[in-house]
């Protein structure tokens, strides 16, 4: 039985798309499911038609791409087209619309912030005036502007001028350590870093500035890199222009610097917008890191312009009178994704701060701002559900969508938001990643919801299940979720593409990334999850259950980063030559512990010390101090457990994958003893896993 039902299916915007391809075409699809097949099948028309029906400004041209490529080719789209994301999301120039609203947490001596607003007249005025001060400081198109920001509105104007002139967009949230966001930057090498002087969470406010020079000290020391800082400052005026460094530049300054120049304008007064190939380069995401640095996934210009578009028009339905918000922090490609709701017209809610210190405020926020659209992640849902019922203390008459990622939403999670948060809600559990910046599967407004399941596979994502063998797994059979024809979001590659560095590098770049993502399948996108496709049910062609990860990156709170950010914290401040005997690890090795009925996980560290040692307080307490300060609260283990071996493949790669099975339960018998050089110390962690369980 769905739990939700659209009223009038065929008036959605997915069956107006539905009967253009019918008229086009001659055709008589009747359904989703005969909807998503064409789709898959005839990628070129479909993609042209998606071009046509979401009216993306720019010069289309007649090619779309090669029918015969298969997605290791990761083939050029739209070759003859000439674009620019930015003139896309500013097509409103409306003065009286709002375009952006910023909430901040309340803080002890703010307990009630204004909400900042601005217009989409006043954001295209401000994005001008940027696009004038950066051309200003000579930035041509393919040079890298980096944002270590908080969600604010000076973090999407400036994003969206670093398009406007063809730069590559770069961001860490604020709450990343600044290593973590060093062993980023440094790969890209970015020009400009725009930063802010201070963020605030739970409550209290904080000060960016020293994590600001940390990273800039390392990018000066270890790779020579001095790049031009801007710095906005918090509305509540926590640091006075005697702190900062000199050389640091004010933006409001910049802005006005901008404003004088005028560069960048065309005679009427017009943002001269950079239309470049489809194919160009619009930002760097970086992956979690579990093999080693993060990888930096470069995403096209183009590819995020119609997957947007798509998603919004055709699948969810968005309109300009919809007020959407999504929890994110910039460093997740869900601020990405948000961001390109501006090419809908409607008004973007941004928010600075924790979800859960007072878990009322979002759902005040929502009644206050009329929000229609509330996105979020499925580990929010899950703490929410243990301290708060929104319905009892709100209207929530303006909410139409929830969407929730990051992690797979428990089928009790559904029964939560629709009996506890509203029972009229179009709940998309969407999945996609920073991989491909958008999703394979998730909302569509013509189609029911089902408890547990996200509702469908996206049009034009030609998504299966692959068995073990490289065959189609049937209905309900679990599987790897494979992608078998190219979609115009794939990545462009791995920085740095050809002409952006040395030819050794950018070989290494290029098989990292078909190492990546064409190793597993031959000839098909493999993208490491573990899924299952459901029956078809109302012509939805089967709904998706997702399993978990195929791999081993760790996932708290539907927060994705790869062991390899807690290894290197280990290695740099527990390595016999940083630090005493008894504060000595010899190895160590992070995997994820399933909790709250498959909801949720929590990072567990094993550790192996010099013979003699135990585990005290005092290490676990700085081992947690050090992984919080060096990554981010999100990293910190949970538990912290000694060991007597860590766990090795005969070619010498940590184990993780089969210790995160078995203290998940798995028997030792389902790993093969011959793949390992020490099998025999898989007994511990298996008595070790019983423990866990019985505790989580």
């Amino acid at each position: 039985m769905a739990l939700w039902t659209p009223t009038n299916p065929e008036s959605t915007r997915t069956f107006t798309f539905l009967n253009r391809i019918n008229a086009e075409h001659s055709l008589s699809l009747s359904s989703y499911l005969d909807l998503y097949k064409w789709s898959t099948a005839n990628i070129d028309k479909f993609w042209s038609a998606v071009w046509d029906e979401t009216d993306i400004i720019g010069f289309k041209g007649n090619h779309i791409v090669d029918t015969d490529a298969q997605p290791p080719e990761s083939p050029s789209w739209f070759t003859q087209a000439q674009v620019n994301y930015a003139e896309n999301m500013l097509r409103c120039r409306s003065p009286e619309k709002t375009a952006l609203v910023q909430a901040i947490e309340p803080e002890p001596n703010h307990p009630e912030p204004d909400l900042r607003r601005i217009t989409y007249a006043e954001l295209y005025a401000l994005v001008a005036d940027l696009v004038s001060a950066f051309l200003a400081r000579g930035l041509k198109p393919g040079d890298r502007i980096a944002s270590y920001s908080s969600n604010c509105i000076e973090n999407v104007a400036a994003c969206l001028a670093c398009s406007a002139i063809g730069c590559i967009w770069v961001s860490a949230a604020a709450d990343f350590g600044p290593e973590g966001v060093f062993e980023r930057f440094e790969q890209v090498q970015p020009k400009l870093v725009i930063t802010v002087d201070a963020v605030v969470y739970n409550a209290k406010v904080h000060l960016h500035l020293p994590k600001l020079r940390a990273l800039l000290a390392g990018l000066s020391e270890k790779s020579g890199l001095h790049p031009e800082v801007i710095v906005v400052r918090h509305p509540f005026r926590v640091t006075e222009r005697n702190q900062w460094d000199a050389a640091w530049k004010n933006w409001d300054d910049v802005v006005a610097e901008g404003r004088e120049k005028k560069l960048g304008r065309t005679p009427d007064g017009e943002i001269e917008w950079k239309r470049l190939d489809f194919n160009w380069p619009l930002w760097i995401l970086f992956s979690s890191g579990t093999t080693g640095r993060p990888k930096p996934i470069v995403h096209r210009a183009g590819g995020m312009l119609i997957q947007a578009k798509k998603e919004f028009v055709i699948c969810a339905d968005l309109q300009p009178h919809d007020v959407f918000f999504y929890y994110t922090t910039t460093g997740w490609m869900m601020w990405n994704f948000l961001v390109s709701g501006l090419s809908i017209g409607c008004t973007l809610v941004l928010y600075d701060g924790s979800p859960l210190y007072d878990p009322a405020y979002l759902w005040r926020l929502t009644d206050e701002l009329g929000i229609t659209i509330f996105g979020t992640s499925a580990k929010y849902i899950d703490q929410l559900a243990k301290v708060y019922k929104p319905a009892e203390h709100h209207k929530l008459s303006t909410l139409r969508h929830i969407y929730s990622t990051g992690s797979p939403l428990a089928p009790h999670l559904f029964d939560f938001v629709y009996e506890h948060i509203s029972p009229n809600v179009l709940l998309g559990s969407i999945t996609g990643g920073t991989d491909i910046c958008s999703l394979f599967a998730g909302m569509c407004s013509a189609l029911p919801v089902f408890r547990g399941e996200i509702q469908c596979r996206l049009l034009g994502m030609a998504v299966e299940a692959f068995t073990p063998t490289g065959t189609v797994a049937g209905p309900g059979e679990a599987g790897e979720l494979v992608c078998l024809k190219p979609f115009p979001c794939m990545p462009a590659g791995f920085w740095p593409l050809p002409g952006y560095g040395t030819p050794d590098a950018v070989e290494s770049a290029q098989k990292r990334y078909q190492d990546a993502y064409f190793s597993e399948f031959k000839g098909v996108w493999f993208h490491g999850d573990h899924i299952m496709i459901t029956s078809s049910r109302a012509g939805n062609g089967g709904g998706l259950v997702m399993l978990g990860r195929s791999d081993g990156v760790l996932n708290p709170g539907g927060v994705r980063f790869g062991s390899a950010e807690i290894y290197d914290v280990i290695e740099h401040c527990f390595a016999p030559t940083a630090t005493h005997a008894a504060h000595t690890i010899v190895d160590c090795l992070a995997v994820g512990q399933s909790i709250a009925g498959g909801a949720d996980e929590r990072v567990i560290l094993f550790v192996k010390l010099l013979e003699g040692q135990v585990l005290t307080q005092e290490l676990e307490k700085r081992i947690k101090t050090e992984v919080r300060a060096r990554r981010s609260a999100r990293h910190v283990p949970a538990r912290i457990i000694q060991v007597e071996d860590i766990p090795y493949t005969v070619n010498m790669k940590r184990v993780e994958v089969p210790v995160k099975k078995i203290i998940n339960g798995a028997p030792v018998s389902s790993v093969n003893p011959a793949t390992l050089r020490n099998p025999e110390c898989l007994e511990a962690y298996a008595k070790i896993g019983e423990s866990l369980r019985t505790e989580a």
